[in-house]
């Protein structure tokens, strides 16, 4: 599965990415719940909070992976973009 995304063109820069920004949607949609939904309580601003929360250990876990594999493939510090052309070119 990571050999397959990492030939998509996904790295590991993509999904650490994510990961930092499902953390700044955790506390964006907390906010927002917070305010938009006022009889709903601090409960549920929690729940959703978490809820999107939880998607980053995910993004972190996968960009792990995907560092990995680059690391032993040697495209590391690779673009995508060369990484295509050196495939085109083989």
């Amino acid at each position: 599965m990571i050999k397959k995304l990492h030939e998509m063109g996904l790295r590991s820069e993509h999904a650490y990415m994510a990961a930092f920004a499902s953390i700044g949607l955790s506390i964006a949609t907390w906010a927002t719940s917070l305010t938009a939904e006022p009889g709903a309580g601090l409960d549920r601003a929690d729940r959703w909070g978490i809820f999107i929360g939880e998607w980053a250990p995910t993004f972190f876990g996968l960009g792990l992976a995907l560092s990995h594999y680059e690391q032993s493939e040697g495209t590391l510090l690779a673009s995508v973009r060369e990484i295509r052309e050196d495939r085109e070119a083989m």
